[in-house]
């Protein structure tokens, strides 16, 4: 039996970044809002403070701050004529189930994505000519423009104690930083973090060929900091603890310590934990969504909380799995090529090389999650010719360290055995002695990468699992080849004892190893529904009252991590919320 509970104003799918903010946002403007969280209450003081963090078994091997996949998990196969599999185990990518999401366990990375992106297609087809572009690639613009994201990136950063270097301040390119990012009006809060010798040692290589090497901007405050809220932060104390794992020193930006408390002490505010979403309502038009059905998954109690407006925040898988399941919008078909929930599922690419020096001793248990230099004259440097390379997109390059784990990192030179007496050598010799130069690159959308449900298999609540088809096409492949050329060239100009070369991800896609937790698309947003599923503002063209949130949205993925406009478009979208939709719902574009 279902209990239906009191409306609300506002319900709220996941409690992360995205559904933090705009839990503030909106009841500071007196909404009544309800968070409905799947994952348990931690705190900074009682779960990420020592000796509890620094346990690489429990958060690295056992993913203690992941989603279950006994429980719910998706199916994965390369192209349609595959069956699809459940992945059993998490791997390729880590979505969150905690207050405070995957911004918990995070390294931190915060970039702000420009019109090089928001307006892809438009400047390819005017660069290159429509030819350039293959048929199969469905990238599209985005239906927004930079200029309109630039106060939000900047209350992001603000909020989140980004740590950094401008490098145009208001069209002025200023020394030190990245001379190819669009224009800020402020540069950001926090200085930038100490470099390591291993960045340094890469900046030296990279300014040598003639690059433009700059401190990566990432949300681990250099120096204690207070934000525009009133949140307090420490200062990083790069133990090496960042990418998986909850912050000791409140040093990393994330929404569990900053702006879900701020909700929180709002009664306009309740939060729901241990709640699993398995339905958007509709009323009997289909034009309006009426609220969410929840289970409490601890006693297994089923609940429908009405509301006015309905925000799903949750991780990108579980935002379009909750679409698909609730009938919202036509599912996406990639042959007839007709649909929109689902399309554009994008990842990303890369690749990597380690270096091992004699004489050179890095440290590598002291970093921080952005203790990189990173070039990208090859990224948003629109003066790099993709012609005679025959790509679209981009890649950064960066050198340095990000949680190089006791346990997990064993860098050893190729050839070398991977068990017995030779190994344990080996790796005692070139723990403190190697470094890292890796790659980061984006991927086009293409019309066969894609979700939808799965025909056989289900998850706990007996609901199909979504199906992810993925593989990286010809144009990932020829961006892996000059990435790794580029990163063999620097690396080889450092002079190393011994070189694992980097080469290109041009076999088929696994979702076995870790690779990144930047997954994208499947319910983008437009100009006009019959291309997106959103439109600018990220609410559904099909149900006014809904609007869904994070880098589902994103048509295509980029080179950088997804943070920073995540962040910003909550912040975007709040605003257009709180001004316009709530003195007069409906839709705030006209299809």
């Amino acid at each position: 039996m279902t209990t239906k509970l009191r409306e609300v104003d506002v319900v709220i799918v996941g409690l992360g970044w995205t559904g933090g903010i705009l839990a503030k946002e909106l009841t500071e403007a007196g909404m009544k809002v309800v968070a409905l969280e799947r994952g348990g209450m931690r705190t900074s003081e009682n779960d990420y403070s020592l000796p509890n963090i620094r346990d690489e078994l429990r958060y690295v091997v056992r993913h203690d701050l992941m989603q279950n996949t006994a429980r719910d998990t998706l199916t994965v196969r390369n192209n349609p004529q595959q069956e699809a599999l459940p992945m059993r185990r998490l791997g390729s990518f880590l979505p969150g189930e905690v207050v405070g999401g995957s911004g918990v366990h995070w390294s931190g990375h915060t970039w702000r994505w420009t019109d090089m992106e928001f307006k892809i297609r438009s400047n390819y087809e005017e660069r290159y000519g429509k030819k350039f572009i293959p048929d199969d690639m469905t990238i599209k613009d985005w239906g927004i423009s930079y200029a309109e994201l630039e106060p939000y990136y900047e209350k992001f950063e603000y909020t989140a104690a980004v740590s950094g270097k401008a490098g145009n301040l208001a069209g002025t390119i200023q020394a030190g930083g990245n001379p190819f990012e669009a224009p800020r009006a402020r540069d950001y809060p926090l200085p930038p973090l100490t470099p390591i010798l291993a960045s340094e040692m890469f900046s030296d290589a990279a300014r040598n060929a003639g690059y433009h090497p700059f401190p990566r901007p990432s949300a681990n405050a250099s120096q204690p900091y207070t934000n525009p809220d009133g949140s307090k932060f420490g200062g990083c104390q790069y133990c090496g603890y960042c990418q998986r794992f909850g912050c000791e020193a409140n040093a990393k930006g994330s929404a569990h310590m900053t702006v879900i408390p701020i909700a929180m002490r709002n009664p306009n505010f309740e939060l729901r934990t241990h709640a699993w979403a398995t339905r958007v309502n509709k009323d009997s038009d289909g034009k309006r969504v009426t609220g969410v059905t929840y289970t409490n998954v601890l006693n297994g109690e089923e609940f429908e909380q009405p509301a006015s407006i309905v925000l799903l925040c949750a991780y990108v898988l579980n935002n379009v799995h909750l679409l698909l399941l609730s009938g919202i919008g036509a599912p996406y078909e990639p042959v007839a090529q007709t649909g929109v929930v689902g399309k554009n599922y994008c990842y990303q690419t890369g690749a990597g090389a380690t270096l091992f020096f004699d004489g050179k001793y890095f440290n590598p248990f002291m970093n921080a999650g952005g203790s990189n230099a990173t070039i990208d004259d090859f990224n948003t440097n629109w003066a790099f010719d993709r012609a005679p390379h025959d790509f679209l997109g981009g890649f950064n390059v960066s050198g340095g360290f990000n949680t190089a784990l006791p346990i997990g990192y064993r860098p050893v030179p190729s050839g070398t055995p991977q068990w017995g007496t030779a190994w344990k050598q080996a790796t005692a010799k070139w723990y403190q002695t190697a470094m890292t130069i890796n790659a980061s690159g984006s991927v086009m959308a293409n019309r066969y990468n894609c979700f939808d449900l799965d025909p056989t298999y289900r998850n706990a609540f007996g609901q199909p699992l979504m199906r992810m088809t993925f593989d990286y096409k010809d144009n990932e492949h020829k961006m892996g080849v000059h990435a790794a050329g580029v990163i063999n060239d620097i690396a080889k100009s450092m002079n190393p004892t011994k070189l694992n070369s980097a080469t290109a991800r041009t076999d088929p896609w696994t979702v076995v190893p870790y690779q990144s937790t930047h997954n994208t698309g499947g319910a983008i947003m437009g100009s006009n529904p019959r291309d997106s599923v959103l439109n600018k503002y990220l609410q559904s063209w099909d149900c006014h009252n809904l609007f869904v949130i994070g880098a589902n949205a994103f048509p295509h993925n980029s080179s950088y991590n997804p943070t920073g406009p995540v962040g910003a478009l909550a912040y975007w979208t709040a605003d257009a919320i709180k001004n316009h939709y709530v003195k007069n719902p409906g839709p705030l574009v006209q299809a």
